[in-house]
């Protein structure tokens, strides 16, 4: 192990780290936003809508992410729509991310019992009294440890980016193999870079996790 050519190219590695987090993050926002969306839309069983959504989910949870950005950076510019890598990346990370999201949330809205709804109804309060204070807060609840799942494997999908030419995590470590052919090292380096990145994701996932079964029992 060469650890004068580890120390040389740990910046390198951490400025790739950063646009790998940046990309990463601005994807599974969309990707929450979207798989909201979807969840209300299949929750409320919107005519039209409904069916729209299902195709979405289908299509995007039975494609590669690797497919779905070679679609986008390549096949969209024949049509007269351009982007750069970085939105495309982004694009691709809302779009497969958004329908894990959907279903998390929807198997969480599901998972509370209809009476729930009615009860809160019959005391007075409005449909969106209901969902925001007594539906909501359970389905986050529940949904909670498929949704942070989700988070990871985004995260960790964000080494096909490479593909299109991100210099992220991936790419740097690609190239340097090739110019130096240091591969232990630079492996060495990926698989550190992506523990600092993945692992406190994953220990604050479980903090609160545990805090909110702890308190879904009253403890």
């Amino acid at each position: 192990m060469n650890w004068d050519f580890i120390i040389k190219y740990i910046p390198l590695y951490e400025k790739a780290a950063w646009l790998t987090l940046r990309i990463g993050w601005m994807g599974i926002a969309v990707a929450i936003l979207v798989g909201f969306v979807c969840a209300m839309i299949q929750y409320f069983k919107i005519p039209v809508f409904k069916q729209i959504v299902a195709v979405y989910i289908e299509l995007s949870r039975n494609t590669p992410l690797l497919v779905q950005l070679f679609f986008i950076y390549y096949g969209l510019p024949k049509i007269g729509i351009s982007t750069n890598a970085e939105v495309c990346g982004v694009a691709g990370m809302a779009f497969l991310g958004g329908s894990y999201m959907a279903e998390s949330f929807r198997s969480g809205l599901d998972a509370v019992e209809k009476v729930q709804m009615e009860s809160a109804l019959s005391l007075g309060m409005k449909p969106y009294q209901a969902m925001g204070y007594v539906i909501f807060p359970q389905a986050m609840s529940l949904s909670f440890p498929a949704f942070m799942a989700n988070i990871i494997f985004l995260l960790k999908e964000t080494s096909v980016f490479s593909a299109i030419s991100l210099m992220d995590l991936m790419f740097t470590a690609k190239d340097l193999i090739g110019v130096f052919y240091k591969t232990t090292e630079c492996l060495f380096l990926l698989v550190v870079f992506y523990l600092l990145i993945l692992l406190p994701v994953s220990l604050l996932g479980r903090w609160v996790e545990r805090r909110l079964r702890h308190g879904g029992f009253g403890a």
